[in-house]
């Protein structure tokens, strides 16, 4: 029988010779996982096994790629794969999981359902906990804060995260809300903010979350940012990351002058809107890029000029700015496409 595809998507990994790390699309199916250079390629650049591999997560064998997890066959090869963002890494983990247990049982590959309540932090559903604690009625109340010398918005502080947790009986007391808060710290889903956090995540502390009133932190997908008081022209080029992420995820993109597709990584925030891309292998430093999309118009086309036949493999959309600058760009599937299309026009209506 053919294997059973799972999942496939644009994944970053680290060559196995060279140390560089490339974008590839990943083919997840019941038996191994296939990588291609291009999505249109016939044939992998390579499959690994996924009898006898152990997955690692979270990989912390490179500090400064916080969304790696690595893949371990029975030979004892490793492989390191970087998803794009922080919910893109938890479904890959969780369908990659699944089908190395079902494998080694014997079973067919099939999505387990999540319970809902879990207080025991020893069995709580992180995913789940993390959505929770970002609705912006009930969750984790986001704040604005002016501290050395630096304003720091979409951030709360580390009490505020156990006060939450008790308060909503996810765990039985402040020690074991320490530990739940860990977790979700160590797995990527709260980041730390400011120099105190910072030194605690990096084990200069007891615990890697500190229960303080002065220790920040952030939630992974939000509208983070801080900066210093400094020029008013640094300040403006900021304000385009004060607004929260709608959506994000891997796209190809036609260049401007050269007119070849590359992937890059989009990141869509409202208030103020605005479309950032980024090399997804040199993660988010610096966007290559930014789309400001207030009054743009977004429509799915079926034909881009000056492009190569063999470059376009459908899915295709284009913004068109208010200042007349177009973008087209490319999804990986039909129901991608209208997502992001869906996403756009709302941002591009409601957003600044």
């Amino acid at each position: 029988m053919e294997p059973k595809q799972i999942r496939e998507g644009y994944l970053v990994k680290k060559g196995t010779v060279l140390n560089s790390w490339k974008v590839v699309w990943v083919v997840l199916s019941d038996d191994g996982v296939e990588f291609y250079k291009k999505k249109t390629d016939s044939s992998p650049k390579g499959m690994i096994p996924l009898k006898g591999t152990t997955l690692t997560s979270p990989c912390q064998d490179f500090s400064k790629r916080t969304l790696v997890f690595k893949l371990t066959t029975a030979k004892n090869q490793d492989h390191y794969f970087q998803a794009t963002h922080l919910e893109n890494k938890e479904v890959w983990i969780k369908d990659i999981k699944s089908a190395i247990t079902c494998l080694q049982g014997g079973k067919k590959f099939a999505r387990k359902s999540t319970r809902r309540s879990i207080r025991l932090p020893s069995t709580v559903n992180l995913s789940e906990l993390y959505v929770l604690m970002k609705d912006q009625n009930t969750g984790v109340k986001e704040l604005t804060v002016e501290k050395d010398k630096k304003t720091f918005t979409h951030c709360f502080t580390g009490s505020t995260v156990i006060d939450w947790l008790v308060s909503n009986e996810r765990v039985r007391n402040r020690e074991e809300g320490l530990m739940l808060a860990t977790g979700l710290l160590n797995e990527g889903f709260l980041q730390p903010a400011g120099e105190l956090s910072k030194r605690a995540a990096e084990g200069a502390a007891e615990s890697a979350l500190l229960d303080q009133p002065d220790a920040l932190y952030y939630f992974a997908d939000s509208g983070f940012f801080s900066e210093g008081y400094s020029s008013d022209e640094d300040v403006i080029v900021k304000v385009e990351f004060r607004g929260a992420i709608i959506k994000q995820g891997c796209l190809l993109k036609q260049g401007h002058r050269r007119k070849n597709w590359k992937v890059r990584k989009f990141t869509l925030r409202d208030d103020p809107a605005y479309m950032h891309y980024y090399d997804p292998a040199k993660g988010e430093d610096e966007p290559l890029g930014s789309i400001h999309l207030r009054a743009s118009v977004v429509t799915a086309v079926e034909y881009v000029p000056d492009a190569k036949k063999y470059d376009v493999v459908g899915n295709l959309f284009e913004i068109i700015t208010s200042d007349e600058t177009h973008y087209f760009l490319q999804a990986a599937t039909a129901d991608e496409r209208k997502e992001w299309i869906n996403a756009i026009q709302t941002v591009s209506k409601t957003g600044k």
